[in-house]
């Protein structure tokens, strides 16, 4: 079940992210409240959240889920963060175990991944349903200071989970940072025991009145703090107490937005380089693009201009960059860009099922690329891909015996990528049979027929696949789905399937 709620996850917080700021009036004038209840002056505020708890276990074997959010390379060591927990691959990606809830890290897909020696820290979102209607939340934060074989558990910090989701953790010496949405920008000095917010800016914390305070990414690159924001980029050279802000506004070779979803270090010979993905706040004036810094933030490249980048990945000169629209490589610090053509196994005869693509990284000659549907490895620069997709099958280990992925599915988006269809409808068989599968609307009248008697010679796992498009040949709404998996000899199988363009 994890699997599809990540990839619901994933989807909604993406489209939640894009219209914060017509969304969310109500629940900051709670959060508001909340804080001035609780607030001491100056500027910081802080709460204690009480004693962690901790875990121990071995992981599970493989991976677990279909939908990678983030990638991090550590000392040789591959570590994803999925929709089903925190994986691990010391082979190059050819083996995997995978941390879950179990083990003791917060329920829900993971949002943010930090690594740091032996020192891991993530935290977890997932959906909820409120009066207000079904909203992203906080699931909370665990870490491990022995490599995975123990981690401590620690509430989602903040007044409230609700619409306070962690999207990025950073390491420094002063402490754990967190960058969270409605909780803004906080630091931990005694491993999460309590916590300070630290806005990045001389003001006193207010998220509903300064978009500076909704943060989406922070980094620590040498000791230096780097924030991105809803208003724009924040350095700190003094670990926090002084603050420096780069917006669309205030320079003249400025960021492209200053909603700044991202950001990476880029290190070649002498030079640092600054990436940003910046994407339109509220001006009219501002644009989706990537930018790129070579002296400390005070003045900014502006390159991939449309693009809604997601995350980065560096190979010396060369960096990498996901987006809403797939692969992209630079080999010139942001000037000119090359695009990835379309991943495919070719030795499986499949497809990636999105263009969409959250996470990268660069492990030797082995560039890895995660997002909705599973892991994409090369190791020949995109000539050759072989993708690797959660081990969990239907019907087993607890898991139901037919599910849709990905889920929410994009009919519009996913067409665009290929001809042959994008949702898989995963099913197993208990023996030779006949399938048919059938799509119905919520009024449960018939959608299509996407498979009809199709043989299947054995007991096993299977997959069929449809292509969002009614029995007019017309792409279908928005909305609720359900299928059901007809197996000759047995009781049919039933799913749902969210459609959401």
């Amino acid at each position: 079940m994890q699997i599809r709620l990540k990839n619901f996850f994933r989807a909604s917080s993406l489209s939640f992210r894009r219209n914060l700021f017509k969304r969310s009036a109500f629940f900051f004038s709670l959060l508001l409240f909340a804080i001035c209840v609780h607030a001491q002056p100056p500027a910081k505020i802080s709460w204690q959240l009480g004693r962690e708890r901790t875990f121990a276990g071995a992981p599970l074997a493989g991976l677990r889920s279909n939908s990678v959010s983030d990638i991090v390379i550590h000392n040789n060591e591959i570590w994803l963060g999925t929709g089903k927990g925190l994986a691990r691959s010391n082979d190059g990606g050819e083996t995997w175990v995978t941390y879950t809830h179990a083990n003791g890290l917060p329920r829900g897909g993971l949002s943010s991944l930090a690594i740091s020696d032996s020192i891991i820290w993530v935290a977890t979102a997932f959906d909820t349903l409120v009066p207000e209607g079904l909203l992203p939340a906080g699931g909370g934060l665990s870490y491990s200071t022995d490599k995975g074989a123990t981690w401590s558990y620690i509430e989602q910090p903040g007044p409230t989970p609700v619409q306070n989701i962690t999207f990025d953790i950073a390491l420094h010496p002063t402490g754990v940072w967190i960058a969270s949405f409605g909780g803004g920008l906080q630091r931990s000095a005694n491993r999460g025991q309590s916590w300070e917010v630290v806005p990045p800016d001389s003001f006193f914390f207010d998220p509903l009145g300064n978009l500076n305070h909704r943060l989406f990414s922070v980094i620590n690159a040498d000791g230096v703090l780097w924030t991105g924001s809803a208003g724009g980029v924040n350095k700190s050279l003094d670990g926090g107490n002084t603050w420096t802000n780069f917006s669309h506004q205030n320079q003249t070779q400025a960021i492209s937005g200053n909603f700044v979803v991202a950001l990476g270090q880029q290190k070649w010979r002498s030079r640092e380089y600054l990436w940003a993905a910046t994407v339109n706040a509220e001006s009219t004036e501002e644009f989706r693009a990537v930018s790129v810094s070579a002296d400390g933030g005070y003045s900014w490249h502006v390159s991939l201009e449309g693009e809604f980048a997601h995350n980065f990945a560096f190979e010396d000169s060369i960096a990498y960059v996901v987006s809403d629209n797939g692969l992209f490589r630079s080999n010139d610090f942001g000037r000119t860009w090359a695009k990835f053509p379309l991943i495919e196994d070719r030795v499986l005869g499949q497809k990636y099922l999105s263009n969409e693509l959250f996470a990268a990284g660069v492990l030797g000659a082995r560039l890895f690329a995660g997002g909705p549907d599973g892991l994409a490895i090369t190791g020949d620069d995109g000539a050759n891909w072989r993708i690797a997709r959660g081990s969990v099958a239907a019907g087993e280990n607890g898991e139901p015996r037919t599910y849709a992925y990905p889920n929410p599915f994009s009919p519009f988006r996913h067409n665009q990528l290929n001809n042959d269809g994008n949702v898989r409808f995963q099913y197993n068989t208990t023996k030779a049979t006949e399938v048919t599968v059938k799509v119905f609307d919520f009024a449960m009248d018939l959608v299509a027929e996407v498979v009809s008697r199709k043989a299947r010679p054995s007991a096993g796992n299977y997959f069929e696949v449809w292509d969002g498009k009614n029995e007019r040949g017309a792409i279908v709404a928005n909305g609720v789905y359900f299928y059901r998996v007809e197996l000759a000899g047995e009781a049919a199988l039933w799913g749902k399937l969210i459609v959401l363009d």
